[in-house]
């Protein structure tokens, strides 16, 4: 099995705790800012944690949770019960040297979106973004922009939703974001927590680079994480298998900043014009 490709650790509690340190490996030895973690809970589980040097964005995936972070009591959170409802996420924001604790008020799942604080934001609830559509035929994908660069909701992270539709492709044309190099790109390692519906479904995500060093086809099933240390790294969707993914991004600038493959940038040229 890949090393990028991370299996979830049961059914229920915590079943991805992906940290800076054990993110590392002989391909992704560089890896220094993003962490995602995952729970599943059952209506009533309470669960709790300390930031210490990170901040973190609390997305509930599907379920409702009450939750307090930061000394504040948010109440409350969720509306969908299945991610696929493609209703609005709703999301918390906890800077670093904080806790935050999740009561859940339904099963739920709640992702962990974790990278490096500085301390520049308070905890409180996102605003709910709004859908946006991008591409184009089979190149076609809905989009929920949790905390991106547009908004200046967090020190470091990037945040997002992407709901691709059975038989489309997404992260497409393959696109890359590994240089420190801005404005015309920035360094930013990635990681895709994957859902498909029907359940049973699988997708396909590619993640590789322009000169071979790194070359890697992973089929990912429900709950599946996929790293991307770097290079290009674009999903597919099977015919009759509807894919959700949620993208964490982080590194030295919260800038989002990439580079199409230069044999397949002709594609999004064309779909521009």
């Amino acid at each position: 099995m890949s090393e990028l490709l991370r299996k979830p650790a049961g059914n229920g509690g915590k079943v991805h705790d992906i940290t800076i340190e054990n993110a590392k490996g002989p391909k992704s030895s560089d890896w220094g800012y993003v962490g995602f973690g995952l729970y599943r809970l059952k209506a009533g589980e309470t669960v709790s944690e300390q930031t210490g040097a990170l901040e973190v964005i609390l997305v509930m995936v599907e379920g409702k949770a009450s939750i307090s972070a930061g000394g504040k009591d948010f109440g409350e959170q969720g509306e969908r019960m299945n991610v696929f409802e493609q209703l609005p996420p709703h999301s918390v924001y906890v800077p670093s040297s904080a806790d935050w604790s999740a009561t859940a008020t339904t099963d739920c799942t709640i992702g962990v979106c974790t990278a490096p604080g500085k301390g520049g934001h308070e905890a409180r609830v996102l605003p709910v973004p709004e859908k946006v559509t991008r591409g184009k035929g089979a190149n076609t994908r809905y989009i929920f922009p949790i905390a991106m660069e547009e908004t200046d909701v967090a020190d470091s992270l990037l945040v997002t939703e992407v709901f691709t539709p059975p038989g489309n492709w997404s992260s497409y044309p393959p696109h890359r974001h590994d240089e420190d190099n801005f404005p015309d790109m920035t360094y930013l390692e990635e990681t895709y927590y994957h859902r498909l519906n029907p359940d049973q479904g699988y997708g396909h995500q590619r993640v590789f680079t322009e000169d071979g060093s790194l070359d890697e086809t992973i089929s990912m099933n429900s709950h599946d994480v996929v790293l991307v240390p770097r290079g290009h790294h674009p999903c597919g969707a099977p015919y009759g298998y509807e894919m959700y993914y949620l993208n964490v991004m982080a590194g030295p600038m919260r800038n989002w900043r990439f580079k199409n493959h230069p044999d397949h940038d002709w594609i999004a040229q064309r779909d521009a014009g």
